[in-house]
Formats: C-alpha cells, sequence, structure tokens
C-alpha cells in the first residue's frame, strides 16, 4: 500500500521515535519528527500538510486537545496511551500496539486515507460540503452517487432512484432537494406501498368533505403539501395500475383534482421516486406502465449496496456512533478487529443494518470498547470468532457428555429415586446420557434444543426475570438474551 500524504510524528522519547520514524521509512512515507513543540507547528503550517499523526508521549498537550483543535487530520496513537481513555473523536483512527502486525499498521493507514478521502478538499462549495454529510464514504461507487447528485439537483427533471432497501434511497432524494433551488420549500415523503390502494389517491391528492365515508373535512394531499418543493415517491412499484395513469397525468399535465372535485389545481412540484424493484421486469408482466416510467426514469441514480462497499463501513461507524452520541450522550467503541471482522460481513439489510447494529451495540455496552466475541455471533469473523466457536463446541460437548453429578451421600437417606434435587438433577441428564445412537445424532441440533430447554425452564423458575435467569444458568445476562432473540424464546413464564 502506497500512502499518500506526510505524516507528523510526535513522540518525546528519543529512542521511540526513531523506531516509529524507522516503520514509516519502511513503508516509504514522507514524514515529519523531531522535538514534540516543534513539531507541533507543523500542524498549523500552510506550507506543510500533514495528512496523519502518529501521537506517542506528547508531554504536557493532551490527546484531547490534539484530537479537538485538529478534527480534519487523523491520528493514530501508541501504546503510551490507553484506548479506553482517549476521547472519542472521529479522528480518532485507532492504536498501534507494541506487537501489533505489519498487516495491522496498513489497515490503520487504509482507514487514515479513508477518512483523509471524506475530508479532503472542506474548502469547496457548499453543496459539496453538505453532499459529504448526507453521503458517507470515500469508494468508487459512493462518489459516482455524489456526482450524479451534484449534476441533477440544480435542474427540475424528475429522479427515479433504484437500490436495494436500506441503502439510503431517501437520503439521496432528500440530498437532491437540499442542493436544488427548492431547498427552502417543503420536502413531502410516502411511501406507496405503505398506505392501503383506496386511500392513496385521498393521500397523494386530498379531498373535499363528504367525498367519502369519513371524510368530514377538506384535507389536502401530499402533492398540496409539496407545492414549490419535491415529493418523494418511496417504493414506487408498489403503486397500484389505476394510480400510476393518474400519477403519469399529474406529470404530463402538471395539474390533478381532490378527490371528490373537478376543480383543477395547478402543480408545481418536483417528483423524485424511488424503488427496490426490477420496473423493467414489471413492465414486462404487465405490473408498471412503461409510459409512467420513462416520465420518472428521466435521470437514474443507483444505491450501491453496503456489501460492495466495506471500506466505507469505518467511516461509516464513525459518522453513525457521532450522531447518537450527540442524540443520546452515550457512545460506544469497535476495536480494529472488530471493524474488520464487520468488514467481513454480507451486510443484507445494507446501511440500515449497520445503523441498528450500532444503536444494539451501544445499549447493550454503553461507553465501552466492542471486541469480536461482543458483537453478535453473525458478525464475528475471523480466527477470533473461530476460536470462540472452538471454545463454545468443547463448552458444549463437556457439558453434554461429562458426568457432573456428585455420588450421593449414603448417610444422609438420599438416593437418586427420592423427589429432592438428586431426582431434579436425573430428570435433566437423561434425556442426553451420551449414549449414541445406531442411526446417529444432528449433534449440533441436539445441543441447540437443550440450551432451548434449559432456558424455557430458568424463565418459567424466575417468572420471566432474565437477570435472575442467567444466574441460575451461569451465564451473563447479554449472552442470555442474546440466546433469547437467536431461538425466538418468548420471556413470559410459561
Amino acid at each position: 500500500m502506497d500512502f499518500v500524504g506526510n505524516i507528523l510524528i510526535l513522540e518525546e522519547r528519543p529512542e521511540l521515535r526513531q523506531e516509529i520514524e524507522t516503520i514509516v521509512k519502511f513503508l516509504g512515507c514522507e514524514w515529519q519528527s523531531g522535538e514534540v513543540p516543534d513539531c507541533l507547528s507543523y500542524l498549523d503550517s500552510d506550507n506543510v500538510a500533514i495528512t496523519l499523526v502518529i501521537a506517542g508521549n506528547t508531554g504536557s498537550v493532551t490527546p484531547a486537545d490534539l484530537l479537538k483543535n485538529h478534527p480534519l487530520i487523523p491520528f493514530i496513537f501508541t501504546q503510551a496511551h490507553d484506548e479506553a481513555d482517549l476521547p472519542r473523536e472521529p479522528n480518532m483512527i485507532g492504536i498501534l500496539g507494541k506487537d501489533g502486525t505489519y498487516e495491522g499498521f496498513l489497515q490503520l493507514l487504509r482507514f487514515c486515507q479513508s477518512f483523509n478521502s471524506m475530508h479532503k478538499n472542506l474548502k469547496r462549495s457548499d453543496n459539496a460540503q453538505r453532499l459529504m454529510k448526507f453521503l458517507v464514504g470515500k469508494g468508487k461507487a459512493i462518489q459516482e452517487v455524489r456526482h450524479l447528485i451534484e449534476q441533477v439537483a440544480p435542474t427540475t427533471a424528475n429522479v427515479l432512484i433504484l437500490g436495494e432497501s436500506g441503502t439510503g434511497k431517501e437520503v439521496v432524494a432528500r440530498a437532491v432537494h437540499s442542493l436544488s433551488a427548492r431547498k427552502n420549500k417543503p420536502f413531502v415523503p410516502i411511501n406507496c406501498g405503505a398506505i392501503p390502494a383506496e386511500l392513496l389517491e385521498s393521500e397523494l391528492f386530498g379531498h373535499e368533505k363528504g367525498a367519502f365515508t369519513g371524510a368530514i373535512t377538506n384535507r389536502a394531499g401530499r402533492f398540496e403539501l409539496a407545492e414549490g418543493g419535491t415529493i418523494f415517491l418511496d417504493e414506487i412499484g408498489d403503486m397500484p395500475l389505476q394510480m400510476q395513469v393518474k400519477l403519469l397525468r399529474v406529470l404530463q399535465e402538471r395539474v390533478y383534482e381532490r378527490v371528490g372535485s373537478n376543480k383543477q389545481i395547478k402543480c408545481d412540484v418536483r417528483v423524485i421516486a424511488a424503488t427496490h424493484r426490477n420496473l423493467e421486469k414489471m413492465i414486462a408482466d404487465g405490473e408498471f406502465r412503461e409510459d409512467l416510467f420513462y416520465r420518472l426514469n428521466v435521470f437514474p441514480i443507483n444505491t450501491p449496496p453496503l456489501r460492495e462497499r466495506t471500506d466505507d463501513i469505518p467511516l461509516l461507524l464513525q459518522e453513525l456512533i457521532k450522531r447518537y452520541f450527540e442524540e443520546h450522550k452515550v457512545g460506544v467503541r469497535f476495536t480494529q478487529r472488530a471493524m474488520e471482522s464487520l468488514m467481513q460481513h454480507e451486510w443484507f439489510g445494507n446501511v440500515r443494518e449497520l445503523s441498528n447494529l450500532v444503536e444494539r451495540m451501544i445499549i447493550m455496552h454503553p461507553d465501552e470498547i466492542v471486541d469480536v466475541q461482543d458483537l453478535p455471533r453473525k458478525y464475528q469473523y475471523g480466527p477470533e470468532a473461530k476460536k470462540q466457536d472452538e471454545i463454545s463446541e468443547k463448552d458444549a460437548l463437556f457439558d453434554l457428555f461429562s458426568d457432573t453429578a456428585e455420588e450421593p451421600d449414603e448417610d444422609s437417606g438420599e438416593s437418586s429415586g427420592s423427589d429432592g434435587a438428586g431426582a431434579a438433577h436425573d430428570d435433566l441428564s437423561a434425556p442426553f446420557a451420551g449414549v449414541l445412537p445406531p442411526e446417529g445424532v444432528n449433534l449440533k441440533d441436539m445441543v441447540s434444543q437443550i440450551e432451548i430447554d434449559m432456558i424455557k425452564q430458568a424463565l418459567a423458575a424466575t417468572d420471566g426475570v432474565v437477570a435472575r435467569a442467567a444466574e441460575i444458568l451461569q451465564m451473563r445476562r447479554t449472552t442470555l438474551v442474546e440466546k433469547i432473540k437467536k431461538y425466538g424464546i418468548s420471556q413470559t413464564a410459561e
């Protein structure tokens, strides 16, 4: 990897500074170093452009001051700092560990490149700055989307946004509106698939009093509310054919009538539509009007799925955590290994799935550091996840086949057939006595069923109180919550 830019090394101790210089020199990077007070002047210099700071022991200058005073420069800290004590700032990229691998350092440099790509040229036009806030990422696919938005926003052309669910189609629509001449007028979204067919016309065009049962007053529709601005027709592919005809007339004639009225209302509204469906296939199947498609498809924009832009995940994580922190004053930190694991996931739910995961991790680990083993099982990849699987499998097999029953105390008068604790233990061990049937057994399903049975019994015994059930099962509460969700177990006592 060729790191493009100039690295500044901040380290008071000459021997450690020399070690960092050797690493940076080996990678072929340009760098600046020296006494900390002298080097700090580079950060405010117009003559030397610093694109990354590697900071160790910086004397009286704290990491918080460095990060907050230079928000557009990414920082990598050395083991002189504890990651848990470093401020949660978007430009804090990670820790360069003493035992860090060559690949690990390269990954940190990639994150720095991503950060710089997103924040470079912030003195560009206001439109470009706002686009960076709308659409986080530095990959070719998202850059192409930003370019298309900048091209179409100043015009009055209709826009059709295509892409999978969760890829941010409404974000793109809002960006087009925000950069257009209509930005001070309303942006009115409506989900065409979420409204019953018989009510959709009223929602779009409004109705007159008495037009139908329940119409007790006059009501303005979404087109009327969006006058002078933009209407966003989400999931246009779910619009009934009858409504497609009426929408086509509005696009052609720029007039419409309220339900129950024959008075024409002029329409000055920009239409942006979106769908995750294949409209051309729907046209071939007779489910979507071809003439409406060409009216909407004046300027198509395709939103890329997250699995095609995994390099943007670190930046997206930073932005999502930042937004949540601004609203709720609580956040979370992902280790480098956790981020690398997330970058290997398929993300069929796209950015929406990533956003949900971030919120989930903040709830489960508020203001903590999340590592690979803290992620839900489906997001765990790499050696750590494999190691965890092996440990879990060994534990399950040990619990399944080991004889943990204590020998009965002859003096106590208790026996395995009594009604006491011994009987209860025999009942639990009976289904999995360790005898392999001739036809074989699906061990994974068997272990899962045992888990389900034990969890249900624990919840029943504690009246559905998860914390108490976790104590009985001798596991963390968060682990039990994950298993309850995984198996779809009701938390109410049965």
